[in-house]
């Protein structure tokens, strides 16, 4: 199943039919929201709002661990996120799409992993984004004349101030072009749970760097965010059609097998309270 991560300013998606909103239990707490699951012409979707319907959630706040949990429970195997973000480049202006490749990751309060309490395991994040699920992206952007910029690399603050203009400047040295708050460790996590992980990164504003442009406010943000969900909501409908013409490739992809060798801890030395926390997010490996 395909899903759906919406970042700020995106919370309903009309063009999904079949709606049921279903409550998810997680051994890692609660999920930001109940899960939305529907069909966009007839292909089965899943849908959860990072900071809740209402916005009650900051970045620090959000269980990444509980909404990928609750994602694998519900069956979805890939996974679009949808964020706003702010550009470390002339070149991004706000409006802009990009489809990200590259994080870096400069939080510091959340869980980054679901391999604690007597397991451990280390997945590879050199490609931190699903290379099909992004040309995937690329193509429904395409189809309905949405321009993606690729190449995207993230830096992920911890918020939720916004940055300050030397911190700005230092992350447009890095190589960054665009920043952000909520992408990690979501990624790291999807990576965890196997699950194909694609990000599009919808910019609202220049981040405070630009000479001539505003310091960030969130009136700006906000109005950019409504001009950018009519779009996204265009390329969410077209990426549910191509995704389902892509299922039995995907299967084959990489991501499915992030588990093969990673997890060090042997399974009878493994706890049994650890063992169920990990049951969806693992089971794959670890067994029932």
């Amino acid at each position: 199943m395909l899903g759906f991560i919406g970042g700020s300013g995106l919370y309903e998606i009309e063009e999904i039919s079949n709606v049921e909103f279903v409550k998810v239990s997680s051994r890692f707490g609660n999920p930001s929201d109940d899960i939305l699951v529907g069909e966009i012409d007839g292909n089965k979707i899943a849908f959860l709002p990072r900071h809740g319907r209402k916005h009650t959630l900051s970045p620090s706040e959000i269980n990444y661990r509980a909404n990928i949990d609750a994602f694998k429970q519900v069956g979805v195997t890939e996974l679009i996120s949808l964020s706003a973000v702010g550009s470390l480049k002339d070149n991004l202006p706000p409006g802009t799409f990009v489809l990200i490749e590259q994080f870096v990751d400069k939080t510091y309060l959340r869980k980054k992993t679901f391999f604690e309490n007597g397991v451990v395991a280390h997945v590879s994040m050199a490609e931190p984004t699903c290379k099909q699920m992004n040309r995937i992206v690329k193509d429904s952007g395409n189809l309905c004349s949405v321009e993606l910029v690729g190449n995207g690399i993230y830096v992920v603050i911890e918020g939720p101030q916004f940055s300050c203009k030397i911190e700005s400047e230092i992350y447009r040295t890095w190589g960054c072009n665009v920043i952000g708050m909520t992408n990690m460790p979501e990624a790291k996590l999807a990576r965890e749970a196997e699950i194909c992980y694609s990000t599009v990164g919808m910019v609202t504003d220049y981040d405070c760097w630009h000479p001539s442009h505003e310091s960030v406010t969130v009136e700006v943000i906000i109005e950019q965010m409504k001009k950018n969900v009519i779009n996204a909501k265009k390329i969410i409908s077209k990426i549910a059609s191509v995704h389902a013409t892509t299922v039995e490739k995907l299967k084959r992809c990489s991501c499915k097998s992030a588990l093969d060798y990673a997890i060090v801890t042997k399974k009878e030395d493994i706890n049994s309270s650890t063992l169920a926390n990990c049951f969806f997010v693992a089971g794959r490996v670890l067994g029932e």
